[in-house]
């Protein structure tokens, strides 16, 4: 298969290929979106293009047997294991968003008309693997998550891969988080040496006085694009942070919407990036406050370190404002590591190179140590450490 194929097809060729209707809401609006170019906004820095023109396997969906376990395992797409206290099930989804920026999300709705549903009752830490095996595949699945009123939840999820060389994951999630609870979603996404690209575009809609955390952990030299918005509703909050270790030739990142809604909603988001090499990393953030928002809360900010002497960040914080009752701040910085601070670090006694590895771990660590469950935030301490580390024993 090659997606490329459906950007001048006729609307109704491509519900001929996606079998639906002509009338289609979902097919409709990404007809008039269209697969992404050079050209597109939140494609503009990533090699969208050559990913679309690639021939990808295409892969037959046959339910697998699903094995009770303590971790929900994803396998090229399919549930193969989940915990006894989450419900875990196929269906058609309905609720799907459709004032979202990204055509990949609705590409991904018609290529998955039935999602994997995820109810989460209680207070819950829950973790999940997607794992992929199949080298030059078209891999795509997208999930549904729901959790419950007054609860507390926590979902942990990491990337694993086997011989999956060559091969394009579109994933996605649409999560609701219900009013007056908490969600967190922590993401420890580690690729190395090309093997998968991964797309993500996801939709998390916030209820009344509910909180949304997001912690994503991108490290390694393969390329991916996180793509996601929030919609904050009356008195909900979101505390979004975003780390990247880049190195080789990858490029990287997030783009993101951030959309205040309702009276008295915040949001912060923090976004670190630290390149190496020949790296590229994306950081394209547009936060939104409409005329119903009034009394929110809005802070945007992004720093980048440049280790190599070819690395390059894209960084894009935006705000679109349109009421004045609100308090908003947003800034970037890229550039080099502190000059005073190695300088205070050597003038007591450390190399230079230890010194540079002090800082960067530092830079890295005040993202990580937000982690509030020490389980997670030690898995994710590991993988970037072991990333940095043989990134740095490759380059002395």
């Amino acid at each position: 298969m090659r997606l490329e194929n459906l950007r001048d097809a006729s609307l109704e060729t491509m519900a001929e290929y996606f079998k639906v209707d002509v009338s289609n809401v979902v097919l409709k609006r990404l007809y008039t979106l269209g697969l992404p170019n050079k050209k597109s906004e939140s494609y503009r820095y990533f090699p969208m293009e050559s990913l679309l023109s690639t021939e990808y396997e295409t892969l037959d969906f046959t339910p697998l047997e699903v094995h009770q376990k303590e971790k929900i395992e994803i396998l090229d797409g399919q549930v193969i294991s989940i915990p006894p206290y989450v419900r875990v099930y196929y269906t058609h989804y309905d609720d799907i968003d459709m004032e979202h920026y990204d055509p990949m999300y609705y590409l991904g709705h018609l290529l998955n008309p039935r999602v994997i549903m995820i109810e989460i009752d209680g207070d819950r830490s829950i973790e999940l693997i997607h794992r992929f095996t199949k080298p030059n595949a078209l891999i795509h699945y997208r999930l549904v998550i729901k959790n419950q009123a007054n609860r507390h939840t926590t979902l942990y999820e990491s990337f694993e891969s086997t011989n999956a060389q060559g091969s394009l994951v579109l994933h996605g999630y649409d999560m609701v988080v219900a009013p007056d609870s908490t969600l967190r979603v922590i993401k420890n996404q580690n690729i190395q040496n090309d093997a998968y690209t991964c797309v993500s575009s996801h939709h998390y809609k916030v209820s009344r006085q509910a909180n949304l955390v997001l912690q994503s952990f991108d490290f390694g030299n393969t390329a991916a694009l996180d793509l996601f918005k929030v919609e904050l509703d009356t008195y909900a909050t979101l505390d979004a942070g975003h780390l990247l270790y880049l190195l080789g030739k990858t490029r990287r990142g997030i783009v993101s919407q951030i959309v205040h809604k309702g009276e008295h909603s915040s949001s912060k988001q923090e976004a670190k990036s630290i390149l190496e090499d020949d790296a590229r990393g994306i950081f394209d953030a547009l936060i939104r406050v409409e005329h119903s928002a009034i009394h929110s809360k809005t802070v945007q900010n992004s720093k980048a370190v440049l280790l190599g002497e070819h690395c390059y960040m894209i960084s894009k914080p935006q705000l679109e404002i349109y009421i004045d009752e609100l308090e908003a701040s947003h800034g970037a910085t890229t550039g080099q590591l502190d000059s005073k601070q190695l300088f205070y670090l050597r003038s007591r006694g450390i190399s230079e190179k230890e010194a540079k590895k002090m800082l960067i771990i530092a830079f890295a660590n005040t993202l990580i140590d937000h982690i509030k469950d020490a389980r997670y935030q030690e898995k994710v301490q590991k993988s970037f450490e072991e990333t940095f580390y043989s990134h740095t024993k490759e380059s002395t």
